[in-house]
């Protein structure tokens, strides 16, 4: 596996299982529902900060390095 390109996280049990039921609502994988979950968040930080989305997402980007 890529470790550039991809990364493991834990999450409770109890997260991790309101995932996977979020996830068969939409049909997303586990990862998949994580990234959706993230880019929402993303879209809701960007409105508050008056920024568009891909600028918040650059942004988030260089604070998270």
């Amino acid at each position: 596996m890529d470790i550039n390109k991809w990364k493991s996280c834990a999450v409770d049990i109890d997260s991790y299982t309101l995932i996977r039921a979020m996830g068969k609502q939409g049909f997303r994988r586990p990862g998949s529902m994580i990234a959706k979950l993230v880019d929402d968040e993303i879209k809701k930080i960007a409105k508050k900060e008056s920024k568009s989305y891909e600028q918040m997402k650059e942004i988030l980007l260089v604070q998270g390095k």
